[in-house]
């Protein structure tokens, strides 16, 4: 009760302070926010500015019926961001809400859809669940303007925490296989003691052959979103300051300065599986914080070649975040201001009511 109680304060005083956003909205600029697992970052259409916070949105949302709990922390962080960014609040405000938001939907979509309403309603941000095929879209649009002629590759990976994508003019491919969903998965698989992270390692050569089984078959269906074999450059930090440079200290056969090749990720695994943790921390190369990860990475990208037929990934870490794409989508904006109906759409739709005609809303 008491809880319950703060929380409502704290909203109460966000919604004295900015409920009077959504009346002042015109059509003259936009604000866009980024809704990822462990963060959000938001910037504007008339605005140079990109600006960031964090917000563990993965374990807020994480247990059932647990939106309530992500209401003002999130009303506050979108509050906060769009202060800190100086932006007009006179723009549209539209949320992108990714894999963390996409796992809420399917637990309870009514719930969500409550909670939605009251975020909107204290913030003046509408938050559309965006879906995987549009999220790939949004990175593959944003790796290339950034990239340019860089980007020799046909589609681009991106591994957050909550989901991985692969993104590409030609077909995109999304699953809840992020670093840190991976790592919890695959610990659940192998009978792990829950924790977070959980402690994978030491891993028997069984326990090795049970891990690569079970992520080959939840790659299954990549062949069908994907056109045949493709090639990939990763753009994620996981992969550029975790994986990489462990490979190179590593000495793994196949890398070099571009990226790496699948027979690499096969050795590294093999020097890897079988040391604790400690082993593996205490190894040259292997950046603070990110040794619980690197073997389930190592294993998550091996798998991920396998599946598409590939050789090699390049890598190329940018700063990509889904607000330029947040920037540009006029069927997101279109909802957020027909947001009632977005959100009954979401209730009897789930992840399809981003897709629906927000014309035929009265």
């Amino acid at each position: 009760m008491r809880a319950a109680r703060s929380i409502r304060r704290i909203l109460l005083g966000l919604l004295c302070g900015a409920a009077w956003l959504t009346a002042a909205a015109d059509t003259s600029c936009r604000i866009a926010y980024d809704l990822g697992s462990s963060g959000i970052r938001a910037g504007a259409s008339n605005s140079k500015k990109l600006v960031r916070t964090k917000l563990d949105a993965l374990n807020l949302l994480a247990a059932p019926h647990s939106a309530d709990e992500a209401i003002a922390p999130t009303a506050m962080a979108l509050v906060g961001l769009r202060k800190k960014g100086r932006f007009d609040p006179g723009c549209r405000q539209l949320g992108g809400g990714f894999s963390a938001w996409r796992r809420a939907l399917a637990q309870d979509p009514a719930a969500l859809a409550n909670a939605l309403a009251r975020i909107h309603a204290v913030s003046g941000v509408a938050i559309v669940v965006i879906p995987q095929a549009q999220e790939g879209a949004y990175g593959y649009q944003g790796a290339r303007q950034i990239l340019g002629d860089r980007l020799v590759t046909s589609h681009v990976l991106d591994l957050g925490g909550g989901s991985l994508q692969v993104s590409g003019k030609d077909g995109s491919f999304g699953a809840d296989l992020g670093q840190k969903l991976w790592l919890a998965e695959l610990c659940r698989t192998l009978g792990r003691t829950p924790a977070t992270p959980c402690v994978l390692q030491p891993m028997t050569g069984d326990e090795l052959a049970v891990a690569r089984t079970h992520l080959a078959n939840r790659l299954k269906d990549i062949g069908t979103a994907l056109p045949g074999v493709i090639t990939m450059t990763s753009i994620s930090r996981p992969v550029s300051r975790s994986v990489y440079p462990a490979l190179r200290k590593l000495d793994a056969n196949g890398v070099d300065a571009g990226g790496f090749r699948l027979s690499s990720l096969g050795e590294a695994i093999g020097k890897l599986h079988g040391l604790d943790m400690d082993a593996v921390a205490g190894l040259p190369g292997i950046a603070p914080g990110h040794s619980s990860y690197l073997l389930s990475d190592l294993l998550l990208l091996e798998g991920l070649l396998q599946a598409t037929g590939g050789e090699a990934i390049r890598v190329a870490e940018i700063d990509l975040t889904n607000v330029p794409g947040l920037l540009m989508d006029d069927r997101g904006f279109s909802w957020s201001m027909k947001y009632g109906c977005y959100l009954d759409h979401l209730k009897a739709e789930g992840l399809g009511a981003y897709g629906s005609d927000p014309e035929s809303c009265h």
